[in-house]
């Protein structure tokens, strides 16, 4: 699944969005594009999950 968040700009919020998926999946794979804002998750969890969790984290994001 694929996530645009813009409230990431630097290296802490990639950690900070990394955090949250991985306490929804703890191994989830994530790829984490800054300049795009562009996050990609490749997890079995749904994707309503990851974007509550993402958005009680502070970032919420909208499916890219």
């Amino acid at each position: 699944m694929h996530f645009i968040i813009d409230a990431m700009h630097c290296d802490g919020c990639a950690r900070g969005v990394t955090r949250a998926v991985q306490r929804v999946d703890a191994t989830a794979q994530i790829t984490i594009d800054i300049p795009s804002r562009r996050v990609d998750v490749s997890t079995t969890v749904d994707s309503a999950s990851i974007a509550a969790a993402l958005d009680a984290a502070g970032f919420p994001p909208r499916l890219a």
